[in-house]
């Protein structure tokens, strides 16, 4: 793939949105790999979170229609935005991590509910305040790596009231910045997987886990 290929973004900030994606990606983990697809008039941006065992999903609108599949660093992509232009410019490839090889499909998805906005948002704020309040309720030195996994795992495979999808997933959703907008979001569902589509992007989780993933609590 070559590092000269500029992609222009449609809409104004979106750039800006899709740096701000990255960085809260690269947080997690500073070695993230983002996989790049775009057939027509979007690119769809995938990475995976480290610590939900789930994909993110941050599509852009392009100015004009691009073809591409390619596996980048999600530091090098973040480097490369041009938020002033709105524009990219697509870094080298990379040898991609496992996840990447195992995308949920494009098309297909049958829709499961509609979910409320406050209904998401009251979910995670409720993970996030049992995560905190369980792990200081632990003795300093129960407070192991092992002990946090479990307790991360307890929480996060519940699923959300009336529905199939796991609580990572909605945690995951806020904290990516998919919540930010006050609109319902819609769970949809195709074979194995499970996908939360809000306005800023998806959260696709798939029954059985994902390839070279693990659990590690926030």
């Amino acid at each position: 793939m070559s590092t000269s290929l500029r992609l222009a973004l449609a809409a104004p900030g979106e750039a800006g949105d899709l740096a701000a994606f990255l960085g809260r990606q690269l947080r997690w983990d500073k070695t993230a790999a983002a996989r790049l697809q775009a057939d027509g008039e979007v690119v769809a941006v995938f990475t995976r979170p480290a610590r939900f065992d789930v994909l993110a999903v941050r599509p852009c609108r392009l100015g004009e229609p691009a073809r591409l599949d390619v596996t980048v660093s999600a530091g090098e992509l973040l480097e490369a935005i041009d938020d002033e232009h709105g524009a990219l410019t697509v870094p080298g490839a990379v040898t991609g991590p496992s996840w990447a090889g195992v995308l949920p499909p494009r098309g297909g998805w049958r829709p499961v509910s509609e979910v409320p906005h406050e209904t998401l948002r009251e979910a995670a704020a409720g993970v996030v305040a049992e995560f905190r309040e369980r792990t200081e309720a632990l003795p300093p030195e129960g407070r192991t790596r092992a002990a946090l996994d479990t307790l991360a795992e307890e929480i996060w495979s519940r699923t959300l009231h009336g529905t199939p999808l796991p609580l990572r997933a909605v945690h995951a959703a806020h904290a990516l910045g998919f919540l930010r907008a006050a609109a319902p979001a819609t769970l949809l569902s195709r074979g194995p997987w499970l996908r939360l589509r809000t306005p800023l992007g998806s959260i696709a989780v798939r029954r059985g886990g994902l390839p070279g993933l693990g659990v590690t609590p926030l």
